[in-house]
């Protein structure tokens, strides 16, 4: 077996990263951007009122009557130089009018016609200046794109963006104890879940989940199955390799020409992972038990899928304290499923890892190292948050 640290290290190696592609930027939410670009335009443009009310020149007193000489709004500048002791209207938004430096709002004024008074005095200017949000030529770094990533690249003046292809997860599940949720099936067989929890988590990380036919426990129907992942960018298994007289995944992979990186790693839950390479297209091969599979998937699938999409591949791990005394760990690394809240991690009494239900009350991994000693209450330990 190898460490954990020795199996990232070598899942990423295989890792191959993706071609680019030029998006319309309408469509893409979701994509990590693959070179970073730059601002065409000043935010805001030009000096642009931050209220309704007034523009005005000085700083007038309370009293003083200024003659109203047209307007100005958002989109229609106000064309002509104003004049000591004119006000032009103003709406918020609207380019700050020639000869003006100051927006009195209109709740300090009272209107007569074409005149107004000054009612209450402000230090205040009103004015968003041209560039304060950002200048042209700032740039704005490759990463995945967020909502408010896709306002400020239009704010920017920047139409389309080159992000990287998604990458194409063929995912086999494999065992003839599994079915289809919802299809028909026998008093021994359970429904089929780790699927598409790994789908939701490929998704959720900018990828293509593909959830192909369950694969029986022979090797024809692997074949079959291997051969539906043509295309794929990433192969990732579930079940099927570990030891077992029916665990024939590592078998007919090998058959199919699989170079295997390492099988079986000093953790749990998931010893039994695997890796390598089938053709040119990497293979992750995870434990069928529902908890080993997520696990797995949060170590070495997502690190895998940043790394082939341009991004820095390991998430960054966390510290709480202990909210509850632990015992020694043992030989392997053990990530703990348990509830972090008010930085204090609480991990769960029962760990089995075929338990879905705690999984999906988890808030975070506990991380145990090999032979990490007892902990006491209050002791700081490291986390991954899921």
């Amino acid at each position: 077996m190898i460490s954990v640290s020795e199996a990232l290290e070598l899942v990423l190696g295989l890792a191959c990263q993706m071609d680019t592609e030029r998006l319309p930027l309408a469509q893409a939410s979701g994509r990590v951007l693959a070179r970073e670009v730059a601002a065409r335009r000043d935010q805001p443009p030009f000096d642009a009122s931050a209220m309704d009310g007034y523009a005005v020149a000085g700083n007038p007193r309370v009293g003083d009557v200024l003659r109203l000489v047209g307007e100005a709004k958002a989109g229609h500048a106000f064309p002509q130089q104003v004049g000591p002791d004119q006000a032009v209207r103003i709406s918020t938004g609207a380019p700050v009018p020639k000869g003006t430096d100051r927006i009195v709002i209109q709740e300090n004024t009272v209107r007569d016609g074409d005149r107004i008074a000054i009612t209450q005095a402000s230090d205040s200017l009103h004015i968003r200046r041209r560039g304060q949000d950002f200048a042209a030529g700032q740039s704005f770094a490759p990463r995945r794109l967020r909502p408010a990533d896709l306002g400020l690249l239009a704010a920017m003046d920047v139409p389309e963006v080159e992000v990287f292809r998604r990458p194409d997860v063929a995912i086999i599940s494999t065992g003839d104890e599994l079915a289809m949720p919802g299809a028909a099936m026998r008093d021994d067989q359970i429904p089929s879940s780790n699927a598409f929890a790994l789908k939701a988590l490929i998704e959720e990380e900018g990828g293509r989940g593909r959830i192909l036919p369950i694969a029986k426990d022979d090797a024809e129907s692997l074949r079959a199955t291997f051969a539906l992942a043509a295309g794929a960018n990433l192969i990732v298994t579930i079940g099927g390799a570990s030891v077992g007289d029916h665990d024939l995944v590592g078998a007919v992979a090998a058959e199919l020409g699989m170079q295997q990186a390492f099988h079986k790693i000093a953790m749990r839950p998931g010893k039994p992972l695997m890796a390598g390479r089938l053709g040119a297209v990497p293979m992750l091969g995870l434990p069928g038990n529902p908890v080993s599979s997520y696990v797995c998937a949060q170590l070495f699938l997502l690190p895998m899928l940043r790394a082939m999409t341009g991004r820095a591949a390991q998430a960054p791990r966390m510290q709480a304290a202990l909210a509850e005394p632990v015992p020694a760990n043992g030989p392997r690394t053990h990530f703990m499923r348990g509830v972090v809240e008010g930085g204090r991690i609480t991990p769960f009494a029962e760990q089995d890892s075929s338990l879905l239900l705690r999984l999906s009350e988890a808030n975070a991994l506990l991380i145990r190292p090999e032979n990490d000693a007892a902990r006491a209450e209050g002791d700081i330990v490291s986390y991954l948050p899921i």
